[in-house]
């Protein structure tokens, strides 16, 4: 178990609060991130307004983030400890017909078809002052360390600059979406 610092949402329209947080390690199918650089999304504001669907409090927010494995659970084989890694608020199991059709990018697993509240085994690797706090999107960022199902980090160039990248695991992927496909910019 590590002890680290996030910042939990304990209820619905209350400011955040930066609390000593246990992370238990990843279990099967599982990766713990060291979280390095994070960036705020107007979806996290929507999750504290009380506005986001399927969200239990207490939880630690964050979507956008970038970070090193730090440990990996039995059967991951996509990363290792030390690899630089995005984690992805929707996953991509590569197995499934919407991860396998070009033209989507909703895998089954992702928070539109269940809730990601929780991790697939439907408990928290995060506890807080002896209560089990939730996870967001299965990322929950806003911790300085996190527990992510495989499926849900992508691996990226050793190179790259995590305070910049941490931004593509959504606002300048949805904000880019957006200007090609919506608009048509």
């Amino acid at each position: 178990v590590i002890r680290c610092r996030a910042a939990v949402a304990w209820a619905a329209g209350k400011p955040l609060s930066i609390e000593e947080v246990e992370v238990a390690p990843p279990k099967a199918g599982e990766v713990r991130v060291k979280i390095v650089a994070t960036g705020i999304c107007h979806t996290d504001e929507s999750l504290l307004e009380g506005n986001f669907p399927d969200t239990y409090f207490p939880v630690i927010p964050g979507h956008e983030g970038a970070g090193i494995v730090e440990s990996i659970g039995e059967g991951v084989t996509s990363v290792k400890p030390g690899d630089k890694v995005i984690p992805l608020c929707l996953p991509q199991c590569g197995e499934c017909s919407f991860c396998l059709n070009p033209e989507s990018n909703y895998c089954l697993k992702c928070h539109v078809s269940q809730p990601q509240n929780l991790l697939p085994d439907k408990t928290s690797r995060f506890t807080c002052k002896g209560k089990q706090i939730h996870h967001f999107l299965w990322v929950s960022t806003f911790a300085e360390y996190t527990v992510i199902p495989e499926c849900a980090v992508a691996k990226i160039d050793a190179a790259a600059p995590l305070e910049k990248v941490c931004l593509l695991g959504c606002g300048f992927s949805t904000g880019y979406g957006a200007a090609i496909n919506t608009a048509k910019v």
